[in-house]
């Protein structure tokens, strides 16, 4: 499946569905919808990986970028990662500098 990102904010919050492979060459994308959740200021950052099927390193560095450009006072939600991705998360550590979850939950 080819990459797909879209995003809306709604309340603050920007919500980024994330769909295929993410490899360095779709890795640009990503940072590109990253940097317009950040240029609206918003307040939480939900990463939809529901169908996200690869996750390179490349990708992990746009999620490391996502934390630095939103801020630390920005929570980052990873919802339904699983599998590969997951294991990508976990094994980089990144998983211990976000919330994990089965859905998103606002509260």
């Amino acid at each position: 499946m080819a990459f797909q990102s879209t995003m809306e904010v709604v309340n603050g919050v920007a919500n980024i569905t994330l769909k295929g492979e993410l490899d360095a060459s779709v890795a640009g994308i990503f940072k590109e919808t990253i940097e317009q959740a950040a240029a609206q200021n918003a307040q939480r950052l939900v990463l939809n990986m529901h169908e996200l099927e690869f996750l390179a390193s490349a990708g992990l560095r746009v999620l490391i970028f996502a934390k630095q450009k939103m801020g630390s006072g920005v929570p980052i939600y990873v919802i339904g990662s699983q599998g590969p991705v997951l294991s990508t998360l976990e094994m980089s550590g990144f998983h211990q500098s976000v919330y994990i979850q089965d859905s998103y939950q606002e509260g």
